[in-house]
């Protein structure tokens, strides 16, 4: 299930919240019991040979093989 990262606007707290896609856009109510959050844009991790690093590389296939 996806994880979306909001920040509460009253103590500035940033908290996730995990809830399926079709959820995405509700609001969410900060730990410390606030409701005036934003969902923050995150970026998605590709996991390669079992390791959690940003996707990097460039061109339409990842770089080195297209010229």
């Amino acid at each position: 299930m996806p994880r979306y990262e909001f920040r509460c606007r009253a103590c500035g707290d940033t908290f996730e919240v995990e809830r399926p896609m079709s959820g995405s856009s509700a609001p969410a109510q900060c730990p410390a019991g606030h409701d005036d959050t934003v969902k923050l844009l995150t970026t998605a991790r590709v996991s390669v040979s079992g390791s959690s690093a940003p996707a990097s590389g460039g061109g339409c296939c990842g770089g080195g093989c297209c010229s």
